[in-house]
């Protein structure tokens, strides 16, 4: 059986916490109320509750986590047909406990994390049926399961290439140095410039970078209010180079700007530069995001490089720099806005340089 692949940075929790985050009926027709009529338990099908909770999901969740949720059910759908039980024709109503325990062994030969993201879909999925009335759950029953056959995925240390980000960060600083052929390359030179030195100094997620617009950042200041993952508020504190980086490249902007005819308030702060956007100020995507770290990737360190940096990894060094700067924890944690300190922990090794040196002076003397 084929897994499709995960999506990536998915907010999840851990799954048998079922108030964090789960179906309460309050919650499904909060988001939806005015999406979708609740489905009936008495002619609805395994299948068509599938549906209709994933509709809740893409209105209650991030698009990564819908597409994840998805895949997620796209297996456990695969894995009822093996068991004889058919999703387009048996009623949810019929549905069992025992779902969980096939999806688990299912997912045995896949990796750790992929197996945890699954389970947490379908166990989400228990849940709204549950919440809403279609099917008798035993949610006590459907937790235990898991937390008996789950695997734990291993803490994973995060891994970057620090001095390739000083690198190309050295690189944009002096890119305007060499002057561009027309307006356009110049705009795209000061913005690929402020996009990467943005992600370095603020750690910023590339949605959350793409997302942003002129009038969230202040910038006497310095900060900017953005909705994070989980769709949480939080302030992000920018650096001086970063503002310089950004004026340049909204000045040199003006032009444009002033030709939408709409409030600068409104704008993206990075916007488009190519032949369909024409004289029109639109943002760019997250795919925009990261082709703009792949082309200044290749451009630095050649094409072997693409794909060892990705806007993420920019994330990575923010963190590092802070906690090699500090060596405060706290602080790291609050910059970079983990919710559990635990995560930011991961990056401690990469920061002690007492540890490098003393490592060096044993080992690397002659």
């Amino acid at each position: 059986m084929r897994v499709p692949k995960t999506g990536e940075g998915v907010d999840f929790k851990d799954i048998i916490q079922y108030n964090d985050c789960g179906f309460d009926k309050y919650y499904y027709h909060k988001h939806l109320e005015h999406a979708m009529t609740p489905p009936s338990a008495s002619s609805t099908t395994i299948e068509q509750a599938v549906a209709s909770f994933l509709n809740a999901i893409q209105f209650a969740r991030s698009a990564n986590t819908h597409r994840t949720y998805r895949n997620g059910m796209n297996v456990f759908l695969q894995v009822l047909r093996k068991h004889r039980v058919s999703p387009e024709k048996t009623p949810v109503s019929d549905l069992s406990e025992d779902g969980i325990i096939w999806l688990t062994s299912s997912l045995k030969n896949e990796a750790a994390t992929t197996e945890r993201l699954y389970l947490t879909a379908a166990t989400r999925f228990y849940e709204f049926l549950a919440a809403e009335e279609l099917a008798v759950i035993n949610l006590s029953r459907v937790r235990l399961l898991i937390q008996q056959r789950a695997r734990r995925p291993g803490q994973r240390l995060p891994q970057f290439p620090r001095k390739a980000i000083d690198q190309i960060l050295e690189f944009v600083n002096k890119i305007t140095e060499t002057p561009a052929p027309d307006l356009v390359g110049r705009l795209r030179d000061l913005r690929d410039r402020a996009f990467l030195v943005t992600l370095a100094d603020t750690g910023l997620r590339v949605h959350e970078a793409c997302g942003l617009r002129r009038g969230d950042i202040d910038f006497f200041e310095g900060k900017a209010v953005v909705i994070g993952k989980g769709d949480r508020q939080a302030v992000v504190r920018f650096s001086q180079r970063s503002l310089r980086a950004l004026k340049d490249y909204l000045h040199a902007r003006r032009e444009l700007d002033g030709g939408m005819n709409k409030p600068l308030a409104s704008l993206p702060v990075f916007a488009r530069h190519d032949d369909g956007a024409g004289k029109k100020v639109k943002p760019i995507t997250t795919t925009t995001g990261r082709n703009i770290v792949a082309h200044r990737v290749k451009e630095v360190l050649g094409e072997e490089a693409v794909g060892t940096i990705t806007p993420h990894s920019f994330r990575h060094y923010f963190v590092t720099v802070v906690l090699k700067a500090t060596g405060n924890l706290k602080m790291a944690q609050e910059l970079a806005r983990h919710r559990n300190i635990a995560v930011t922990q991961r990056y401690a090794h990469l920061s002690d340089d007492e540890l490098d040196r003393g490592y060096s002076n044993i080992f690397d003397q002659n």
